[in-house]
């Protein structure tokens, strides 16, 4: 009896660690998209500011033009390019996946904190994919990878939260939500706001984000 209960008991543990180490992983692989992302879009900013009329390796055709976003307002909403928000915030994220990725446990309430900088950086990245989107008309690839990258971590830091208890909500509904999570229900979740994203682009655009058009 003694020995089935351990072995259930270092079953489950190494099947949680291993989870664990999952999760870490998909954050530590998004926040360094996400922070390579924000290198090169910070690098841009600065060349256009020497040069407004510069054309970077991403602009393709009048579709995907990262010089066209780049040289909008919206690409300085605080006065600065946005991509420095990216460069102070991708590293918290690094830090925390590689300390969970070596087996540190969190407070709850530094965790949630985490939780409400992932929700934060979503919100901002998703409404700056609108903006480019049906605002400005051109679309850059760093910050739609800057996007999709931003998902995977917001998923994969809630689907921790969820299953340690670390979202501050009433207990009713934190086991709600791990519950949900258990189910896999984040995973469809996330899978349809990716497909919602791209069928956007591509509703959007059509054929002529294939185009090798001439520049404006």
């Amino acid at each position: 009896m003694l020995k089935n209960a351990t072995k259930t008991f270092l079953s489950n543990f190494i099947r949680t660690e291993k989870d664990d180490r999952m999760i870490f992983f998909v954050v530590a692989v998004g926040s360094i998209i996400s922070l390579l992302a924000a290198l090169v879009l910070s690098a841009e900013a600065v060349e256009l500011a020497k040069n407004p009329n510069v054309k970077f390796g991403c602009s393709i055709n009048l579709v995907v033009d990262c010089a066209t976003v780049g040289k909008s307002s919206y690409a300085n909403l605080f006065g600065f390019p946005n991509s420095f928000i990216g460069l102070m915030i991708e590293p918290v994220f690094l830090i925390v996946a590689i300390m969970g990725l070596l087996g540190v446990k969190f407070p709850k309430h530094f965790m949630w904190g985490i939780q409400i900088l992932a929700c934060l950086s979503l919100v901002f990245a998703a409404y700056l994919f609108i903006i480019s989107t049906f605002v400005i008309q051109a679309l850059c690839l760093w910050c739609l990878s800057v996007l999709l990258a931003t998902v995977f971590v917001f998923f994969a830091i809630f689907r921790y939260n969820a299953l340690y208890g670390n979202l501050c909500f009433r207990y009713g509904y934190s086991e709600k939500i791990k519950q949900f999570v258990k189910k896999d229900y984040d995973k469809l979740v996330a899978a349809v706001l990716i497909v919602l994203i791209l069928a956007i682009i591509i509703i959007k655009y059509g054929d002529a984000l294939f185009q090798s058009t001439v520049l404006r």
